[in-house]
């Protein structure tokens, strides 16, 4: 199976990498020592709304945001672990007989970053959340497959997560970084309103379940998330496995 996109936008978040800029400089050194702020700003959102968000839904609007999508588009929100953080306070509150927050409650859940999209941006399209473990990301990219085969509008795909807390660590076995990612995708040669907005190169991303070119090693080699955005914002190509799938980022003229 191989599944093929034109990537119209896209958006990323970390501590370390805030910037498109600073996209750019990924594994070099980093010369800059001035403190950083351990989550987005979200200046678009009011004040009293944004302060009681988590960490992971800043993070995931932030890269939602940063993809400018039409008004109004379906979005797919996908973390493998969701608010875990939150729900944990929550289930040492009541080990302690401590009253629930109502606010804490209300965004335990896994669409949190979802319903939350769809509030502030006064979005009522259909929006999915999914969590697959190590193959969130992708679970996520063939629903979005499924989702323009059925309709050829551009979507939105955000992904996101944030470490699992400590009493948690022993049970993850990779490697985990605070960090979001969106993408704003069409079908292949896909060409709409959307279009106006884009630089003039193209950019497709393919994802399939075998070696896209098996006369190439290096297509073969795991990637992670951070180095294909790098390979995004860079307008290089890259050929690697990530999420247990291997993956193309093709940029053409």
């Amino acid at each position: 199976m191989q599944l093929v996109f034109e990537l119209l936008s896209w958006g990323a978040w970390s501590p370390n990498f805030q910037t498109t800029e600073s996209w750019l400089q990924w594994q070099q050194p980093n010369g800059n020592l001035t403190p950083k702020p351990d989550s987005p700003a979200l200046k678009h959102i009011p004040a009293m709304q944004r302060r009681r968000f988590s960490r992971l839904t800043k993070m995931m609007l932030t890269a939602a945001h940063q993809c400018q999508p039409e008004e109004h588009c379906r979005s797919i929100f996908s973390s493998r672990h969701g608010e875990l953080t939150r729900t944990l306070g929550l289930l040492n509150d009541i080990t302690q007989q401590q009253a629930l927050s109502p606010m804490a409650f209300s965004q335990s859940v896994h669409n949190t970053a979802s319903g939350i999209f769809g509030i502030v941006n006064n979005n009522t399209t259909a929006s999915t959340s999914i969590a697959a473990g190590e193959q969130t990301l992708s679970q996520a990219l063939i629903e979005a497959y499924a989702q323009l085969a059925q309709s050829p509008e551009p979507l939105l795909v955000i992904f996101g997560d944030d470490p699992v807390p400590p009493i948690y660590s022993e049970f993850t076995n990779e490697v985990e970084l605070p960090l979001a990612l969106g993408l704003y995708l069409a079908p292949k040669d896909h060409i709409g309103c959307h279009a106006e907005k884009q630089a003039p190169q193209r950019t497709t991303l393919s994802l399939s379940d075998y070696p896209l070119d098996v006369a190439n090693p290096q297509g073969q080699k795991n990637i992670s998330l951070s180095e294909l955005i790098h390979h995004i914002v860079s307008a290089k190509n890259i050929q690697g496995k990530l999420c247990h799938w291997y993956w193309s980022l093709e940029h053409h003229d």
